[in-house]
């Protein structure tokens, strides 16, 4: 009454089957004695396989032989039932795992032994589920090949399964579970079809159990997602406006969706994740002096209970390797991580969608459709807990700082997590600190006009020669996590009950609010490195070389402004001594030596100074209120405390916007007190008995090139926002367009980079301009009117004279006289006087 089509071999055939399969085959058996099943002799027994392999069926028969118990190939008899194999395999679902409203088909012998149960009141069989597993659990696995094949939750094809038993036949796992009695199933007042879908349902999740305690939950996102997916209500919705707008049937919209979730979807598979691990730790050991990882118990503090949205900065393509390694390393489910559909290469795709990877397009503008099946996808996973990872800088940063964010991801989570209010959601901003950068040289390469390239799998072979490279060590800081309810609770306590409206102005303002805590609190959770304090330290220099013992001390200096002046408790401070700092980035080829008989010389090349420059814009915004001060009385010699307070509160407002700074209003004026007292502790400033008055050093004393060169480090960005100034003050309100405004200060400060210095690695980056614009937009200093054109008042002036007080002479001159000039065919400025000219922000 069994129907076999695949199986149904003679009996001299399974036997020889099974002889060879057990040339390579060594199970462990649970349980270990057939007594232990506590089976009734009286009985017929009847076994159930999980999936339809031949190899699991030669397993079953020769463990039933070697334990005594009845064989399943030999035939199931009782006087009122006789079948030809004593055993069956579980539904499958025949039309794919991705249609919707699937059908199962259950067994032939399954549905017989029902039948007659429900026919003959005396009859009854023992049921014995038996799991058979090729391998131990992937996370025991030792090697690459053995965790790619070790059992996972997906259906694998018939030569996977192949590959699975030559690699781990002597580690196979059979389990005998207890006997299910057919005749206590069915003493409900029930019928036969809804007792054949109860006892698929008792078996399936009885597998399910015995399978998760093998090798964990199921987390297969593709596999229990994206039916519900497909179902839901906004789905539908779409799908049906996407036929009657296109003018197509409803069939072909319903593809059209199941095409974008499959183009969206994780795959993720716990195997080829524990392969990629054991692949990138050989991968870190060959290119990282070590990954040092801080405050990770914020996370497994918060863990239990709540949805985790990771939000790192983006530095590198390195970056979400990296911290989903580390997360997985830690015991920790590895997040679902927002990547590119640039990322969906060959090969490359595909491993990185099983690693938990879901794709998103650049831009969806135009594809309702698409926007709305991918919305969905967000909130399902967050609905369900899955943890999230995405950078809200949208790409890496050329620059080293922290870019703007953008609303567009953030504002989907923001909306799913106030629309179902299921689950407590926290964002856990991270930090991610190199020493030397993969991409260095093709960030130059762009920041210099060259367009980026795309990314290709050629390319990624091409990167197989960075392996034989030296890039230091990578620091991963995880940051205080940020409630995303305690955080609305502040902004609009009456969010929980109100109805649920994406266009909700306040939504809107919550959405952009949550996104500048998160920079900040990236910026607050900084590391210093060797390479930020030297390059920190050699740039401000204004040929980038230094005597060796000057530099040390320089050195030693921010090293003590950073571990008096307060930014966060989160930061990590670099202990190393100055002298250790520079012989550590000479050994990564980032500065040279150079031998002199009155003390040796510390430089860089115009190649490293470029590349130095992005790591000291990673720790710029830690130095931003002492480089201030610095500033002011460098070039001013003498203000009283009063003015300098309103002097750094006048051009902290543009400072905040573009460094993320941390400080309220009402928190400036102690924070300036804290900076004004560590500098006259140091003596790089000096005051009158009462603290007044605030003056800069003697200029022939050793203080004052110190306090000078602190004031370098924030003068590049101080130039690039008074030329912006200067540019709209020169060409007047109401004259250009955002674009062209962009456009003009992006050309003018590539021509002063050329003119007076090399290599500019953040000078020429239009993003960087277009932040200061959108700044002056956001505080409304800038209005933009009928066509386009930016219009505004008298207090544009005055914030490029609180720049203005910040600079030196010449350089506002040079800037002046470029500014003039924009209009005109002749735009270099005259020759440089003495002092201090723009430079490499």
């Amino acid at each position: 009454m069994s129907k076999l089509p695949y199986f149904d071999f003679p009996g001299w055939t399974l036997d020889l089957f099974r002889r060879l399969l057990y040339l390579g085959t060594r199970t462990q058996v649970f349980p270990e004695t057939p007594e232990m099943l506590a089976l009734q002799a009286e009985l017929p027994v009847c076994y159930v396989l999980d999936e339809r392999y031949l190899s699991n069926l030669l397993v079953l028969d020769h463990e039933c032989r070697q334990m005594g118990l009845p064989p399943a190939l030999r035939p199931l008899q009782d006087p009122v039932f006789t079948a030809r194999r004593s055993f069956f395999f579980l539904s499958r679902n025949p039309s794919g795992r991705y249609t919707l409203n699937p059908r199962s088909t259950h067994s032939s012998l399954m549905k017989a032994l029902i039948r007659t149960a429900f026919a003959n009141p005396q009859f009854d069989v023992q049921l014995v589920p038996v799991t058979v597993l090729w391998g131990r659990e992937p996370n025991k696995q030792d090697s690459i090949l053995k965790a790619l094949f070790a059992e996972t939750w997906q259906s694998v094809s018939h030569f996977r399964h192949l590959f699975a038993m030559l690699i781990h036949g002597r580690h196979t796992v059979v389990r005998f579970n207890a006997p299910i009695s057919l005749r206590e199933l069915l003493s409900e007042d029930i019928d036969e079809p809804h007792a054949v879908r109860k006892l698929g349902r008792i078996l399936r999740v009885h597998f399910r159990r015995q399978r998760e305690i093998a090798i964990g939950p199921d987390l297969s996102h593709r596999r229990t997602q994206l039916h519900s997916l497909l179902s839901t209500p906004p789905v539908r919705e779409a799908v049906a406006l996407e036929a009657t707008s296109k003018s197509i049937s409803l069939l072909a919209a319903d593809k059209k969706a199941q095409e974008f979730a499959l183009e969206i979807a994780s795959d993720y598979n716990y195997s080829v994740v524990r392969a990629f691990s054991l692949f990138l730790t050989w991968v870190w050991n060959k290119v990282y002096n070590g990954v040092e990882v801080h405050h990770f118990e914020r996370v497994t503090d918060v863990a239990p209970g709540h949805g985790i949205v990771y939000v790192p900065c983006h530095r590198s393509h390195v970056d979400y390797l990296l911290l989903s390694y580390i997360i997985f390393n830690r015991g920790l489910m590895v997040p679902h991580i927002a990547a590119g559909a640039n990322l969906n290469l060959p090969i490359v795709g595909s491993i990185l969608r099983r690693s938990g990877a879901f794709f998103l397009r650049r831009k969806i503008k135009g594809e309702p459709l698409y926007a709305s099946v991918f919305l969905e996808y967000l909130h399902l996973m967050i609905d369900r807990g899955f943890p999230i990872e995405y950078f809200i800088e949208g790409g890496r940063s050329r620059s080293g700082r922290t870019l703007s964010p953008k609303a567009g991801i953030l504002a989907m989570t923001v909306q799913s997590f106030v629309r179902s209010r299921s689950r407590p959601l926290v964002f856990i901003p991270v930090y991610i600190g190199y020493e030397k950068l993969m991409e260095g040289g093709s960030y130059l390469a762009e920041l210099h006009g060259k367009p980026k390239k795309s990314e290709s799998l050629t390319g990624l072979l091409s990167a197989a020669k960075l392996l034989k490279r030296n890039f230091g060590k990578v620091h991963v800081n995880f940051g205080r996590p940020l409630p995303l309810a305690d955080f609305l609770d502040t902004h609009h306590p009456a969010w929980r009950e109100e109805n649920f409206d994406t266009q909700a102005p306040w939504l809107r303002a919550a959405v952009d609010a949550t996104a500048l805590e998160l920079a900040r609190g990236i910026n607050a959770t900084a590391v210093i490195n060797p390479v930020n304090l030297l390059a920190v330290t050699l740039l401000s220099t204004p040929k980038h070389a230094a005597d060796l013992r000057l530099l040390q001390k320089q050195i030693e200096m921010i090293q003590h402004l950073l571990s008096e002046i307060s930014y966060s408790d989160s930061i990590v401070n670099c202990s190393l001594p100055a002298g250790e700092v520079i012989d550590y980035v000479r050994r990564l080829d980032l500065v040279e030596c150079s031998p002199h008989p009155l003390g040796d010389l510390i430089r860089a090349s115009e190649q490293q100074a470029a590349l130095l420059t992005y790591f000291r814009n990673n720790i710029l915004h830690l130095l931003a209120l002492p480089a201030i001060l610095a500033c002011l009385l460098s070039h001013n010699r003498l203000l009283t405390r009063e003015r300098t307070k309103d002097a750094i509160k006048g051009i902290y407002w543009l400072l905040r916007a573009e460094l993320f700074l941390p400080w309220e209003a009402e928190q400036l004026d102690a924070q300036i007190d804290l900076t004004v007292s560590v500098l006259l502790q140091r003596g790089l400033i000096l005051s009158d008995d009462q603290n007044a008055i605030l003056r800069a050093p003697p200029p022939n004393s050793e203080a004052s090139p110190e306090l000078r060169q602190l004031g370098e480090v924030i003068r590049p960005t101080l130039e690039r926002q008074f030329l912006t100034l200067a540019l709209l003050q020169h060409h007047g309100s109401g004259q250009l367009k955002r674009a062209e405004l962009e456009d003009a200060t992006l050309l003018l400060a590539q021509r002063l980079t050329m003119l007076y210095e090399f290599n500019s690695a953040e000078f020429p980056e239009k993003l960087m301009f277009s932040n200061v614009i959108r700044n002056l937009i956001d505080a409304d200093l800038l209005q933009v009117g009928l066509g386009g054109k930016l219009h505004f008042d008298e207090r544009i002036r005055l914030a490029a004279a609180q720049t203005e007080l910040l600079l030196a002479a010449d350089v506002r001159n040079s800037i002046h006289h470029i500014a003039r000039s924009s209009n005109s065919t002749d735009l270099e400025p005259p020759p440089p006087s003495t002092g201090t000219q723009p430079s490499i922000p």
